[in-house]
């Protein structure tokens, strides 16, 4: 018991004091103000990135929170087709009604499973919810509001081409014993302010961590990174692609913020910051984790690399109409 509550109320002192650093690195006279000014450029950009998106990560884990808390668990089951054709198309509309951050879909889906929705059906709506909620669109329209209107549109065409697509694909493909789903968490016998409480504190201190982690990275590269290197990105559109299918891997961001860190980024081309959006909320090495722990190993060795195949497919593929990069 005490370690547990050692480490829930020890990640958000991790957090104001990781937050604090940054404000003392870019507004207080000190040691880092006074190495090489890059440094201080990049503690710049860092918090810039953070403060621009905190909002809209805040807004995606309360909106998360109320919904674990007061949404009917099997209200998707009751609304969805039988058919797992028609299911899949309808569970991932119903990620844009019921959002929630990647964090929050995994165990969702799972309950979802348990009260007998066909799988296909439950992973469109894990894929789904992340990428296209409405505070994930809006927060997209902001920070490429100026660069790259276009963003927003591109981004919710791809994702639920890419969602649907996947899901079609596990329902042909998918065999019954690669999926063990494991028992979730109850909340039964917590009060709805409790769920809440608890689901939005889980949530924002997960994400905000790999926020600032992000953040920091994109400042990096805006930083320190030589121009024409981000120049070799944007001419060679498929190398570019993977870079930022890479990056959408391994920084783990949370839907809700990660357009802010790919918009800083105005050097790479759009399709590869398309292909970073789409990626980023289906398939990272935290959901693999967490897919691996809910429903086997031998579900998320199978999933995760037909999502990302998928996902770069679509991004592309919409990324060539709509800006015109093939």
């Amino acid at each position: 018991m005490r370690s547990t509550f050692v480490r829930v109320w020890a990640l958000p002192f991790a957090g104001v004091a990781v937050v604090i650093a940054l404000v003392w690195a870019t507004t207080i006279r000190g040691p880092l103000l006074r190495l090489e000014g890059g440094a201080a450029t990049w503690g710049t950009l860092t918090m810039g990135i953070v403060v621009q998106a905190l909002p809209f990560l805040v807004l995606g884990v309360l909106v998360s929170g109320l919904i674990a808390a007061f949404v009917p668990k099997d209200l998707l089951s009751r609304i969805t087709p039988r058919s797992p054709l028609l299911a899949v198309p309808a569970a991932s509309v119903a990620g844009m009604v019921l959002p929630g951050c990647e964090c929050a879909s995994v165990p969702v889906s799972q309950s979802l499973m348990r009260r007998g929705l066909p799988q296909g059906a439950a992973l469109a709506f894990l894929l789904a919810a992340p990428a296209v909620n409405p505070v994930v669109l809006v927060a997209t329209a902001v920070a490429f509001a100026s660069s790259n209107p276009m963003m927003v549109w591109a981004r919710l065409i791809a994702s639920l081409v890419a969602v649907i697509a996947v899901c079609w694909l596990w329902v042909g493909v998918g065999k019954a014993e690669w999926m063990k789903p494991q028992e979730g968490h109850d909340h039964g016998h917590q009060s709805k302010a409790a769920v809440f409480r608890e689901t939005a504190m889980h949530d924002l201190l997960q994400a905000g961590g790999f926020l600032v982690v992000g953040a920091a990275v994109a400042a990096l590269m805006k930083a320190a990174v030589p121009a024409g290197f981000l120049a070799f990105l944007t001419e060679n559109l498929w190398f570019g692609i993977v870079v930022m299918a890479l990056l959408a891997v391994l920084l783990s961001l949370c839907s809700e913020a990660d357009a802010f860190v790919a918009a800083s980024l105005p050097g790479v081309s759009p399709t590869a910051q398309l292909v970073f959006l789409v990626v980023g909320p289906m398939v990272d090495v935290k959901l693999f984790a967490m897919q691996s722990g809910a429903f086997g190993a031998k579900f998320a060795t199978r999933f995760m690399p037909l999502t990302l195949f998928v996902c770069i497919w679509s991004a592309a593929v919409v990324g060539a109409v709509m800006f015109g990069t093939f």
